[in-house]
């Protein structure tokens, strides 16, 4: 019998925590993990296991291959986790792309339709943008609100805005090349610590993917979607939602809003999670997370170790 616990959140990561290699440990011991790549490659036609294994990494980095690896991989440390615990987490949250994770494995969402929803968000923010005008840089040291009005003060009748809240004085910028280095200069002179670009070719979360999110919300309304079985808290207004069509708004909008991410964890931590777990390829979100609930409990599972560390904590 399950046990669903009160006190315990799963949060999914996204883009940027994908690796040639990732889950090569779990998958030399639990066969979850091949079982998973092998449903998403019949889903999309092409392997996904061996871009994720073997690479290259340039053919990894494109986001529709990358959205589906990092979906894939994060629903095959939570199928590992749910052979080997009756541990079940209350909330679920995800990173931007990891929100799709947090669905398929909170049953509001197929696998099938999960894969080939990120894979299509993929191709339509790549193809939103022509290659080269958009970017995205990390701005660290600054209030939210003063990067908030730096990109207004920045925009120029361009697209500058901040996209991604993800700690106390870490905050993501997106938008038109042009403006975005503009943007990184007056944080600069606003005494930030460091403004640096990302190294990505999508500008995600800012109007420039509002194109993109019309389209995706085609295949959203052919999508099914169910009352997901625990809390997930939605990026776009750091709320649960039991309508299929609310869920898809969200998801819709998810592409040109911010991703407010201190505030989603923030948000648990107030309602009683102690205990915070990045279930999939890297330790990003334990990075963040320790700065906005610093009190709590942050564990991640990549890898053996990992997992059986999760284990003990959590089972005992």
């Amino acid at each position: 019998m399950n046990n669903q616990t009160y006190n315990l959140a799963f949060v999914f990561p996204g883009q940027g925590s994908q690796s040639v290699g990732m889950l090569a440990g779990l998958a030399a011991s639990y066969p979850e993990v091949k079982h998973v790549f092998e449903r998403a490659s019949d889903a999309l036609g092409r392997n996904l296991w061996s871009i994720v294994s073997e690479g290259p990494v340039e053919e990894l980095n494109q986001t529709h291959n990358t959205q589906p690896a990092m979906l894939a991989a994060g629903v095959a440390v939570w199928d590992i986790w749910c052979k080997h615990s009756n541990i079940r987490p209350a909330w679920m949250a995800g990173h931007s792309l990891g929100e799709y994770t947090a669905l398929v494995c909170s049953e509001a969402m197929s696998f099938e339709d999960g894969i080939k929803l990120v894979a299509t968000r993929g191709q339509l923010m790549q193809e939103a943008v022509p290659h080269g005008a958009g970017a995205m840089a990390a701005i660290l040291g600054l209030e939210d609100h003063q990067i908030v009005q730096i990109c207004a003060n920045a925009a120029e009748n361009e697209i500058v805005s901040a996209v991604n809240f993800n700690s106390p004085g870490q905050v993501v910028i997106a938008g038109n090349v042009a403006a975005v280095e503009r943007a990184m200069l007056a944080a600069k002179a606003a005494g930030a610590k460091r403004a640096v670009l990302l190294p990505v070719s999508v500008p995600s979360h800012c109007a420039l993917m509002e194109p993109a999110a019309q389209k995706l919300d085609e295949q959203l309304q052919h999508t099914v979607i169910d009352t997901p079985k625990m809390t997930l808290i939605h990026n776009v207004d750091v709320a649960s939602h039991s309508a299929p069509e609310v869920i898809r708004n969200a998801l819709r909008e998810q592409l040109y809003k911010p991703v407010r991410w201190a505030d989603s964890i923030k948000f648990m931590h107030d309602q009683g999670v102690t205990c915070f777990v990045e279930c999939g390829p890297g330790k990003v979100l334990v990075g963040l997370n320790k700065r906005i609930a610093k009190d709590a409990e942050q564990l991640s599972i990549y890898d053996p170790e990992t997992l059986n560390i999760a284990l003990e904590q959590l089972n005992g």
